[in-house]
């Protein structure tokens, strides 16, 4: 599968073949005021489904992960070393908490990138049910009032059982952007992080 070039912003139908096609299956992209059901969710809709201001928009990235679930779920659950997988971010510090909920965080981005700085809070992390929920307080970048959504859950598939990672978020249009170039610059970070995120975690697991 194609990897996104983070510092170009391709069209939907870009994006949309170059997806698994579980990705096509299951890819829900929220553009308010109104949803776009592209297809229908798993039983995993109940985490994901997000309310949307008029000035907000959203959506949700799957990853199918050549690894097991505990081993994938160990390396994204670490609040305090997003870096373990995500390229993009150059250091960590922990302003608040030692990695727990209601840990705040900052995070130094690599040059290059539309953001210097990140500030975010742990909101959510539920060790059973491999739900995580993170929201930006601050920083400087482009996403504004930004909350997440992570799940992760096993599937089936022709050849074997598979880890399955959603994604879904929440985020402020800025002013002079619209919602398609929101969302397509937070989906191409995002996308590059889950892809990262099966590399570190397939390796590890000798895939």
């Amino acid at each position: 599968m194609p990897i996104y070039n983070p510092f170009v912003q391709p069209s939907i139908n870009t994006i949309v073949s170059n997806l698994h096609p579980y990705q096509q299956r299951k890819l829900t992209i929220w553009l308010s005021p109104r949803p776009v059901y592209m297809s229908n969710m798993t039983q995993m809709d109940s985490y994901h489904n997000h309310a949307l201001l008029p000035n907000q928009c959203g959506s949700t990235l799957v990853q199918i992960i050549d690894a097991p679930l505990p081993l994938v779920w160990s390396i994204l659950r670490q609040f305090d070393n997003p870096q373990a997988y995500k390229l993009f971010i150059k250091s960590c510090t922990m302003r608040t908490g030692d990695g727990g909920v209601g840990s705040i965080r900052e995070v130094m981005v690599s040059s290059g990138l539309p953001g210097k700085t990140s500030t975010e809070r742990l909101d959510r992390l539920d060790d059973e049910k491999h739900v995580m929920n993170i929201s930006i307080l601050g920083g400087e970048h482009r996403l504004v009032n930004y909350r997440s959504t992570t799940t992760v859950h096993e599937e089936e598939e022709e050849k074997g059982m598979k880890t399955v990672v959603i994604e879904s978020y929440v985020v402020d249009i800025p002013g002079g952007s619209s919602q398609e170039d929101t969302c397509l610059f937070a989906n191409t970070i995002i996308g590059y992080n889950h892809r990262s995120l099966a590399k570190v975690a397939e390796r590890m697991a000798g895939n």
